[in-house]
């Protein structure tokens, strides 16, 4: 694997992906892969936050055949973007390479070098409109984590690069050594390249009212536990009247439908991450069985948790639910 990097790139987007690498050669993946960063220039290169990362190859001098060819973002890609240099090396890296993949902003220079025409991609959230406008022959979809296109693979911000990886280490050596990586990177194995990118907590600033803002951290906490409005409401010493009037001006919704929400992303996640039953997983979620569990996931999905675990992309919720309920 080549990743390629510039000044200024975002060093957790090589990070990423060259330690999920080392781990899954320490556990015996064969062929094992070798990792190369690669410059323009071949020198030492800084990233973003200041560290320097050395040790890199003149990308001129890359040549023969490549297993993967990896664009990192980054503060830096505006200029990376339209440096010729870089994107005459990138596209003829791009002719050596089995697939070629790209992290965060990084899919910005992708598209600079011509290589995303016509394609569906994705980079991170805050830059999909940017994308986009700048590049209107490719088709941008800045809601999954990543993307696959035919031998193109494109991811969003930053830790998604280790979704992306261990994706790429499951299509290269199956789901055990992928399982094995993840575990030992003590992260979930791993979020289905379609789930949303920012989580249905993240998907807004923090409520501004206190009691809201606690009770989502209780919510989150304690999915199996009682959520039910009378119990949220005697948690926070208010009426359920009030209850309601505060998550509904705060989140949008009603107190129910934040706790089924949440409980169903958290089933998600763990239905696709785990070889658990889908009764336990319904039981650790708070759902009373696997068939609520079930119907949960075929109101917010479209599918049943059985299918969800066959596919190999999560399908987002449905375009009429996402306007009932906060979005996972």
């Amino acid at each position: 694997m080549v990743i390629v990097a510039y000044d200024d790139a975002q060093i957790l987007d090589v990070a990423c992906p060259s330690g999920a690498l080392e781990i899954a050669n320490s556990h015996g993946a064969v062929p094992r892969y070798a990792v190369e960063l690669a410059t323009v220039a071949g020198a030492d290169t800084r990233s973003s936050s200041g560290i320097v990362l050395a040790g890199a190859r003149r990308l001129a001098a890359v040549t023969g055949r490549i297993d993967t060819m990896l664009v990192v973002g980054g503060a830096g890609t505006p200029k990376a973007a339209v440096d010729e240099r870089l994107l005459t090396q990138v596209r003829r890296l791009a002719g050596r390479s089995r697939r070629i993949a790209s992290v965060c902003t990084g899919t910005f220079v992708l598209a600079a070098a011509g290589l995303l025409d016509r394609r569906r991609v994705t980079t991170h959230w805050g830059y999909g409109e940017l994308l986009a406008a700048r590049f209107p022959a490719v088709t941008v979809d800045s809601a999954p984590l990543y993307i696959r296109d035919g031998d193109v693979y494109t991811s969003a911000g930053v830790t998604s690069a280790l979704d992306l990886t261990l994706a790429l280490i499951e299509e290269d050596h199956g789901p055990s050594l992928a399982r094995e990586v993840a575990r030992e990177l003590v992260t979930y194995l791993h979020r289905p390249a379609d789930q949303a990118q920012i989580s249905m907590f993240l998907a807004a600033p923090p409520p501004g009212n206190r009691v809201v803002r606690d009770l989502l951290g209780h919510i989150a906490a304690h999915l199996d536990g009682d959520l039910g409005p009378r119990a949220l409401a005697a948690r926070a010493g208010v009426t359920t009247r009030h209850l309601t009037r505060l998550f509904t001006t705060q989140l949008g919704s009603t107190p129910a439908r934040v706790v089924r929400a949440a409980r169903t992303e958290a089933a998600a996640h763990l239905a696709r991450g785990s070889g658990l039953p889908l009764s336990a997983v319904a039981r650790r979620c708070g759902f009373t069985s696997a068939g609520t569990l079930r119907q949960a996931f075929l109101d917010h999905y479209g599918v049943t948790g059985d299918m969800l675990r066959r596919m190999t992309d999560m399908p987002r919720p449905l375009a009429t639910r996402a306007a009932q309920t906060p979005a996972v």
